[in-house]
């Protein structure tokens, strides 16, 4: 009984031993400087790489092309150039509604903030949108079969904030981007996300790149390919640790190949999560915590070469703090840190205290304190969310085009495969129409729903119609517009098929595919 009861108490012992062990003291004002370095990087790294976005597609941008940075970009951008900071201000989108509604706020209240926002959204993120305002509810908005762009960037550029209010707390930044990242994404695409919150979350207690890295990926299941191409440039960086083109040629050869989006099969546009998070983490080991280097890196990698600086800049903001981030690279922030970003109300200078305010009511939430100036984190070991995967099964075969016969009113093609995707465009960016195409798609006759096409460029529908459940044979697909307008046409029409299974190089055979007039 005696040796039992010691037993007890030397378990005690180390149980208060080990939650002692497991918190870490940080000041307010280094948490502030902080989570303000984190956003200010943000802005910063998005202003540095705008002119460069997908202007390099499938390849880098050459060493003899100066990048440019001068003291006014950022505020002439804030200004004139709005749409610039759409990972801004979707994120403070999400904020915003912390704010007004607390830490439990459900998930219809973030969703129902984005979908009814005034600004423009593209990918993931229009599909989403259209999904929430025709009633179908995240989580399904951003389920693959419901959104063709679930494996996109978009919450990728977007899950900032999570990390930023979760000092420390990788899997409350994991539970956050479960909420908020399936409205628009999922698989890779989601996963994006928590791996780029799981490494601000690191930021507050290590300042080792990759240690944080490393750290981040245990919150993505090994299984996925998300996680499989990030541990391939971990291990590229150990192969060529002074090369960081060679990296980026090994992402090339094994990952640079969309099936999903759209618009990046058969093209070399990819705006897939995990190929561009790559470029991400390839910024940040071989940037090796200087701020230039890591910004110049990353945007040169090319494909989304202002949301990828934008967050190699956030990141190592965060680590380095506010104060120590280059005098160089905030030339012209102050001036510009209490202009609202478009479509919000909130300046930088407001979500620097937000922020703030809702780490530490986050903190206390998990179990830390709070103690005058001197904060207690509850630091947590990261656990990997659910698999999810995208896609599955599908093999791009073509992309034709097809024509619309106004005389029918008819699109119409066939095809021999499983899945298809639709292409085409009922807005352009200056539309805010309310006219709205009515359809019906029948597929091998067979009416499989009705369509509503808005000609609003804001509530568009990023694709006309599509679907990846079809027995593998020989379909015919119509989508039947029922309202035709003068002043209002489908424009760019193509479509993608798909099969079960790979095709050899170029054996598929062409003939399959014909429009029909």
């Amino acid at each position: 009984m005696r040796r039992f009861i010691l037993l007890i108490f030397f378990m005690l012992i180390m149980c208060h031993v080990f939650e002692q062990s497991s918190k870490i003291k940080i000041s307010k004002e280094v948490l502030h400087d902080k989570i303000k370095g984190g956003w200010a990087g943000q802005t910063i790294g998005v202003t540095f790489g705008g002119p460069y976005e997908f202007r390099f597609n499938g390849t880098f941008i050459g060493d003899y092309q100066k990048l440019m940075w001068h003291d006014g970009l950022i505020k002439d951008n804030m200004l004139n150039n709005a749409g610039l900071y759409d990972d801004l201000y979707m994120d403070l989108t999400f904020v915003d509604v912390f704010e007004k509604y607390g830490l439990n706020a459900p998930v219809d209240s973030f969703a129902n903030a984005f979908a009814n926002a005034g600004y423009m959204l593209w990918h993931a993120n229009q599909a989403g949108r259209y999904n929430i305002l025709h009633g179908i509810k995240a989580p399904e908005s951003g389920y693959w079969k419901n959104n063709p762009h679930a494996d996109c960037i978009d919450y990728q550029i977007e899950s900032d904030f999570a990390g930023l209010m979760s000092p420390g707390m990788p899997n409350t930044a994991s539970a956050i981007s479960d909420k908020i990242g399936h409205i628009m994404n999922y698989g890779d695409g989601w996963y994006g996300g928590v791996f780029v919150g799981a490494m601000y979350t690191q930021t507050f207690i290590s300042s080792d790149i990759n240690h944080i890295i490393d750290e981040a990926l245990k919150t993505i299941p090994q299984q996925s390919e998300f996680y499989q191409c990030i541990h391939d440039v971990i291990d590229w960086h150990k192969q060529f640790p002074g090369d960081w083109k060679q990296t980026w040629f090994h992402i090339q050869k094994k990952w640079a190949n969309d099936v999903g989006c759209p618009e990046g099969v058969f093209k070399p546009f990819d705006i897939d999560a995990k190929v561009n998070a790559a470029y991400v983490v390839t910024g940040l080991l071989y940037g090796d915590k200087d701020y230039t280097k890591t910004l110049e890196i990353t945007a040169r990698c090319g494909q989304d070469a202002d949301c990828n600086p934008s967050t190699v800049g956030g990141i190592l903001g965060a680590l380095l703090g506010y104060d120590k981030i280059p005098a160089y690279w905030k030339q012209g922030l102050k001036e510009s840190e209490d202009i609202h970003f478009k479509y919000t109300t909130m300046s930088l200078n407001d979500v620097y205290n937000i922020s703030l305010k809702h780490a530490l009511e986050n903190i206390k939430h998990n179990g830390g304190s709070i103690d005058g100036d001197n904060v207690s984190m509850k630091i947590q070991t990261p656990t990997a969310v659910k698999f999810e995967k995208s896609f599955d099964g599908l093999y791009p075969v073509a992309e034709i085009p097809v024509e619309w016969n106004e005389k029918n009113d008819v699109i119409s093609f066939n095809y021999e495969g499983t899945g298809f995707v639709l292409r085409g465009e009922t807005a352009d960016g200056n539309s805010n129409s309310d006219f709205v195409f009515h359809t019906e798609l029948y597929v091998d006759a067979k009416l499989l729903e009705k369509p509503e096409l808005p000609a609003n460029f804001t509530t568009r529908r990023y694709e006309l119609c599509w679907n990846y459940d079809l027995p593998k044979g020989k379909h015919n697909i119509q989508l039947k517009i029922l309202n035709p307008s003068a002043d209002h046409h489908i424009e760019d029409v193509s479509a993608i098929y798909y099969t079960d299974k790979p095709i050899d190089g170029m054996k598929e055979n062409e003939s399959d595919a014909s429009t029909t007039k």
